[in-house]
Order: structure tokens, then sequence, then C-alpha cells
């Protein structure tokens, strides 16, 4: 796909207008954050993952050639992404057809377009996996402000299994969370590795900090986007998943024993934990999470390090293949029905 310059504008933006990127592991909080963004004021509402970087732009190819840029629009308009859009075709397809040359333009088109129809001044986008794109978000959107929200990788690992989102190799029977865990640390070290080079444009906070203290939490994102986020005027909004939690841990529906923090204490049986904290446990202490199993023998060490490697070449690799050649179209999924 190469380096793509992006239009001047972009790079006039002046921080208190920037789009802002909350990314994430997924099932991390990244939508809460997003809502509650949302619910600020001043933000294009669009309450669906954009999936421009990691899936419209590999499965659609060069932007800069006008039947690429037809055939995405094609499948585009039959997803979902288009009807919560609000958007009417002929404008955004008139803009797409003369503006867009990668997928960068194609996402600062569409937010522009519902950013004028909404009568604000700003958007964000909260698409995940875009935590592995963040050189193409910088190379295509110069101005973008990224905040990586980071959530314990036990918890993520318990809910990311449960959903059934990272599948293990055709042989391997190690449990899912494992290798649910396994996918958190090298995606949340993948982005914090890449982040670290986008200087202050770049910003990290906890789940936990945001759940346990959101007045504090949100002060410290608010003077980063330049924005205020006042938490009081963001629970009376109640946008999404503020008012109604996204979990994938139901209690007969009632929102009031959402209970997000710590589930991994007694969701995992001891010998699962002990292995999971094997595998992931020197990442969760460099972020600030204690472990709970120090002292437990674990058998098959070696064994368990080289699953490690094993996994993170293989999602490095199939990341470097979608990305970086032309085979991403055979990697990314040729129906977009489901988004």
């Amino acid at each position: 796909m190469g380096i793509v310059t992006a239009p001047i504008q972009e790079s006039l933006t002046t921080r208190s207008k920037a789009p802002v990127f909350v990314i994430g592991c997924g099932r991390s909080g990244t939508t809460l954050l997003y809502h509650m963004l949302l619910s600020s004021g001043n933000f294009a509402i669009y309450r669906t993952e954009s999936n421009v970087l990691n899936l419209l732009e590999p499965r659609f190819g060069d932007l800069s050639k006008a039947r690429n840029k037809r055939r995405l629009l094609e499948a585009w308009y039959r997803s979902r992404l288009y009807t919560l859009s609000g958007l009417d075709k002929a404008g955004l397809e008139a803009r797409v057809m003369a503006e867009c040359s990668n997928g960068g333009d194609f996402l600062r088109i569409l937010m522009e377009q519902m950013c004028r129809k909404q009568g604000v001044a700003r958007w964000a986008d909260t698409t995940p996996e875009h935590l592995l794109y963040l050189p193409r978000i910088k190379a295509t959107i110069p101005g973008a402000l990224i905040v990586h929200i980071i959530r314990d990788g036990r918890d993520v690992a318990l809910s990311t299994a449960k959903l059934g989102y990272i599948r293990r190799l055709p042989w391997d029977r190690t449990p899912e969370t494992m290798v649910a865990g396994l996918y958190w640390e090298w995606m949340v070290g993948k982005g914090r590795e890449d982040g670290h080079k986008l200087g202050n444009d770049y910003l990290e906070v906890r789940f936990e900090d945001l759940i346990t203290n959101p007045e504090k939490t949100l002060s410290k994102i608010g003077a980063f986007i330049e924005h205020e986020l006042d938490y009081e005027r963001i629970r009376k909004a109640g946008i999404g998943s503020v008012s109604a939690p996204n979990t994938s841990f139901r209690d007969n529906g009632k929102n009031d024993s959402f209970k997000p923090l710590g589930r991994w204490r007694s969701g995992y049986r001891r010998e699962h934990l002990s292995r999971l904290e094997c595998l992931i446990g020197p990442t969760l202490e460099e972020l600030g999470y204690d472990l709970a199993t120090t002292g437990d023998s674990v058998p098959a060490r070696s064994r368990l390090r080289i699953l490690r490697e094993l996994y993170r070449a293989y999602f490095s690799g199939k990341l470097f293949l979608k990305a970086k050649t032309p085979l991403a179209r055979m990697l990314v999924t040729r129906d977009l029905s489901w988004i």
C-alpha cells in the first residue's frame, strides 16, 4: 500500500479539533471509553467500529484507483456501516471519488461528512484492531491522537475466550484462555511499541482506573485531547455502554450487577491461572498488575515458552501478510453483512 501523504488541511488540524482513536485489544473497554467521548458532546455519533484500516483497505486494495473505490462503496452501502452513518450517498460518493486515495482518506471523509450533518466539530474511531495499524493511521491521518486503553490480560482472556474471538491452531489443545491471553500480550505489546514512537500524540490509560476513578481518568484524557470530559454530563447523556454495559458476562440482564474488575480471580481453575501467568506474567507485572500464583509449580515451563513464541510468530506473520502483501484480500472477509 506504500507511504501516503495526507491532504494538507489534515496536517494543519489543531489538537482541539484532531480526530481521536480510542483503541486497545478487544474486550478492554474501548467501546465504553468511546461512548464516554460521544456522551461528552461535540463528537460525531457513529455507534459502530469503522473497520476501515484493518478490513476495508486490505480487502479493496489501492484506493487511488477509481475501480477499487467503487467496489468499496458498493460493498459498504450494503452494510450496517453505511446505515448507521445516516449519510446520503451522493455527497459522500462525490468526495470519495474525488479525494480518497487510501483507507485513512476514506475514514476522514466519512467522518467529516457526519460531523457536518450532525453540526459537531470532532470525530473519533474505536475499531480495536486499529491498534495494530498505528503507523498506517499516522501516515494517512497525521493529526490523529491515539488513546490506548489497557485492561488486565487475565480478564480480557476470559471474555475473549467466552466469545470465541481467538482460535487455537488446529493441532493445539491448550485451553482457549491461554491463547486469548497470548493474543492480548502480543497485541498490547505491538500497540505500545508503535505508540511510544508517536510521542505526545499517544496516551495509555488503564481500564481499571476508568472504572474506579472515572473523574480523574477522564480529566487526564480530556487534557490530552483538549476536550472537556465532564463526568456528570457524560453520565446524564449516557450514550450506549455508558448506561448499558457491553459485557460478555450477563447476570439476568441487570446492569446494577455489572462488576467488570477482577473476574479472573474466580474465573480460572488454579492450574490454568498458574499456566496463564507463566505465559504472560512478565507483561502483566510490567503494566502494574500483581500476580496471584508466583509460588506455584508449573509443569512443562519450557513447552509454555515455546508455545508463547510460536503464537507470537503466528500473530505477527498473519499481520504482516494482511498489512503488507497482496495476500491481504485472502485473509479478510469478503462478506461485510456481519459488520
